[in-house]
């Protein structure tokens, strides 16, 4: 079987526009979570998000593509160019063409081009302004990897991925099975997500899965925190480069980490309520996925969304899975400073976790400042210097769509 290892990472998220520096942000516990204002949130119950911060379009696509794209794909096109250069292939499509012969892409979104579709939607309702010819197809949660495909002249599967919040986690398993099975050599994979807009946010917010800390917002994302009261809704992407080992090494790549083990559950439960269950059930394929014990892992990067039942759930989980094992495995949520980035979260959490790997580093949960009992485990509340053999990331979406990746340090 093909081993598959992460050479490129690209990112843009309330932190920052590039991976290093969100990664220094991290590690530094620096929250990106403040007030909204991308949008008039006047008259919602929550206010505040993760928003990008002066974020350079025009740096990446043409001031056409801005306009008749969702955001969610401008984020997408970003990260896949940063990811590809910090890989190590040549610039220009027409360079990269022989690299990425046999290459395909596979990008996660829980929610597509929803901030299009909601400002299209509200023009022509109260200002009686015609839709877009562009609205339909610069929506649709696949024309992600489509303009990425176009970018780089990228002609194998280009894939678009929706299970909610484990859509990046999923876009990166498929694009590793794929690598692995011999389809293709070498894969954009990740998820993007741009849902800061009324409707989304209003609609979120309605069903109570939202932190209503409108006066606090560095305060507001509190995982595993027995005061935590919802997630931080946020946007951003994430795309990494993974390909297969021989291939990488013949392009003398560097490499963050191995990817050895991906799996897969529905809770078959609710819709929006989590069971630990068909979490453990993931954890357990993707162990097995990739030929390792519950004692082989030193690091978990949880989901861990500041929701009162997710973060019980999942803890849950990882008792289940690990037994007295929990007690020595570090434990922390990226989503505690960056907030939830919906389908963009597990391809965010995995950046971080080949990152930790590759620099011998955990990053930390902060405001986790009186912790729930019901989810006790080994948590890192400081950012701390730690040798990493393998570790798993977890992501889990509404509707009970569980995703987790097993990653490795990379050995010949």
């Amino acid at each position: 079987m093909r081993r598959v290892v992460i050479t490129g990472i690209g990112a843009v998220t309330p932190l920052g526009n590039d991976i290093e520096t969100t990664w220094k942000g991290l590690t530094e516990k620096r929250s990106g979570i403040g007030p909204i204002t991308k949008f008039d949130p006047a008259g919602l119950s929550v206010r505040i998000a993760g928003e990008l911060k002066y974020f350079p379009a025009e740096h990446y696509i043409s001031k056409k593509e801005i306009q008749r794209l969702d955001p969610f794909i401008h984020y997408a096109v970003a990260a896949s160019v940063m990811a590809a250069d910090d890989a190590g292939l040549p610039a220009g499509a027409d360079g990269r063409s022989a690299v990425l012969e046999n290459a395909g892409i596979v990008i996660g979104s829980g929610r597509g081009g929803i901030t299009n579709m909601g400002n299209g939607l509200q023009k022509h309702l109260l200002h009686g302004k015609p839709f877009s010819a562009y609205l339909m197809s610069s929506t649709t949660i696949n024309m992600a990897s489509s303009a990425v495909s176009m970018k780089f002249g990228i002609k194998g599967p280009a894939l678009g991925i929706s299970t909610a919040c484990a859509s990046g986690a999923n876009a990166i398993g498929e694009a590793f099975r794929m690598i692995r099975s011999g389809e293709i050599d070498i894969a954009f994979a990740g998820g993007t997500e741009a849902p800061l807009c009324r409707l989304a946010v209003g609609g979120y917010a309605s069903s109570g899965a939202l932190s209503g800390r409108n006066n606090a917002p560095r305060k507001a994302s509190r995982p595993f925190d027995k005061d935590r009261d919802g997630f931080v809704i946020s946007e951003g992407a994430a795309i990494l480069v993974i390909e297969e080992l021989d291939h990488a090494l013949k392009r003398r790549s560097r490499i963050y980490a191995e990817l050895t083990g991906y799996g897969m559950s529905s809770d078959a439960f609710h819709q929006t309520k989590p069971h630990s269950e068909g979490e453990a059930s993931a954890i357990k394929k993707a162990l097995t996925d990739a030929g390792l014990s519950a004692e082989n892992i030193d690091y978990i990067n949880a989901h861990a969304t500041s929701s009162p039942l997710g973060d019980l759930a999942e803890s849950v989980a990882i008792r289940e899975v690990f037994g007295k094992k929990a007690d020595d495995i570090r434990v922390s949520s990226s989503k505690s400073m960056l907030g939830h980035m919906l389908g963009a979260a597990g391809a965010v959490e995995a950046a971080i976790t080949a990152m930790s790997i590759d620099r011998e580093t955990i990053i930390p949960t902060i405001n986790l400042e009186n912790p729930d009992p019901a989810c006790g485990l080994n948590h890192v509340t400081s950012t701390i210097d730690k040798k990493i053999t393998a570790a798993i990331t977890n992501s889990f979406g509404f509707g009970g769509a569980n995703a987790v990746l097993v990653l490795k340090k990379f050995k010949r």
